[in-house]
């Protein structure tokens, strides 16, 4: 039960204990006052206590209930927290030191930039749409690093490869090759062996190739296998797969016709697929390229992706490109201009 101390407590002022031959002014009248006095000190204090908690002038939040007991049982502690709150207000807040430096930046990706990278940034506009050619030429600007650059093409596609139907992997050949050289081997058998060496193949073998392969060898950038050696291939999928180097038919690296495959891919012959996230990354040259043959390969690459479109793709195809140098920001291409341009 919820009962006010106060209410329990007898009212013994009110009770006279004395005997049958007593009188008011008799030493047992007031032995009996002395034995009450300390039920009437007890019925004071609970009597200040039911004041406060029961008596107070309106209904106030839960915070000034507490603050006016407290200040009606310790009536000096009011002044003092009085006092702290205007010395609190009185105190001027410490300015905080200006930062310098990156740490000024507003943007915080900018903040852990090189200087080489800052500085360069200035020459791109942001959040503008540039011509295919503004774009190279501007790639060929921001590229200053101490060796030479590979030109990059990013495609954000309205895809979801998690869905087969819009899984989109290709191969394309850059008109004026890739800039560098590429190291391929092949697993074949028999004449086939012969075949690959004549064709410029770096690396020949079967089954000791394979063997080296599974102990870590890995000096070659593209992995051919002719379609009789795929099944002894198949236990290497876990160590070639993460590397991109696993032969594939849709790829072109799984054939029966060696040497064009070869002759393709030493020529410039580039492989691209979508990400997790639906972006399509390909490398299309070197930043040594004039800005003609960059232009050149960069068309090839746009009019392959769109010649392998996947049949689940819906709605807008495109949503953004981007090229870049490897050491360089990001240049925003105007999509519907590169989709019009044609290799003649």
């Amino acid at each position: 039960m919820s009962i006010c101390a106060a209410s329990c407590v007898l009212d013994f002022s009110s009770l006279s204990i004395a005997g049958p031959s007593s009188t008011p002014g008799s030493s047992s009248s007031s032995s009996s006052s002395r034995a009450l006095l300390p039920h009437r000190r007890t019925l004071s204090s609970c009597t200040g206590w039911h004041t406060v908690f029961h008596t107070r002038p309106s209904p106030e939040p839960r915070d000034a209930t507490r603050l006016y007991a407290v200040t009606e049982l310790f009536p000096t502690l009011e002044d003092e927290v009085v006092e702290g709150e205007e010395t609190a207000a009185d105190t001027p807040a410490t300015p905080s030191k200006p930062k310098k430096g990156k740490a000024a930046l507003p943007l915080k990706r900018d903040r852990t930039r090189s200087k080489r990278f800052l500085e360069i940034q200035k020459n791109r506009a942001n959040k503008q749409d540039y011509s295919p050619d503004a774009a190279i030429k501007l790639l060929k600007e921001t590229s200053n690093a101490k060796f030479v650059e590979t030109a990059e093409a990013h495609f954000r596609m309205n895809l979801d490869p998690k869905y087969a139907d819009q899984q989109l992997r290709a191969t394309v050949s850059l008109p004026k090759g890739t800039g560098q050289e590429v190291r391929i081997a092949v697993l074949a058998q028999g004449e086939k062996q012969s075949e690959a060496r004549n064709a410029g193949a770096d690396v020949v073998g079967a089954d000791d190739l394979i063997e080296q392969i599974s102990g870590g060898f890995m000096e070659f950038d593209k992995l051919i296998a002719t379609p009789d050696m795929m099944p002894k291939v198949a236990k290497l999928g876990r160590l070639l797969g993460p590397r991109g180097l696993m032969p594939n038919p849709k790829a072109g690296t799984v054939t029966a016709d060696l040497s064009q495959a070869i002759a393709e891919f030493k020529a410039g012959k580039v492989e691209y697929r979508t990400d997790k996230t639906g972006i399509v990354h390909v490398p299309f040259g070197k930043t040594s390229f004039s800005v003609e043959d960059l232009l050149t390969n960069l068309i090839a690459v746009a009019n392959s992706v769109d010649s392998n479109k996947p049949t689940g793709a819906k709605g807008v195809y495109w949503k953004t490109a981007f090229v870049c140098a490897t050491m360089g920001p990001s240049i925003k291409v105007n999509v519907t201009e590169l989709r019009e341009r044609k290799l003649s």
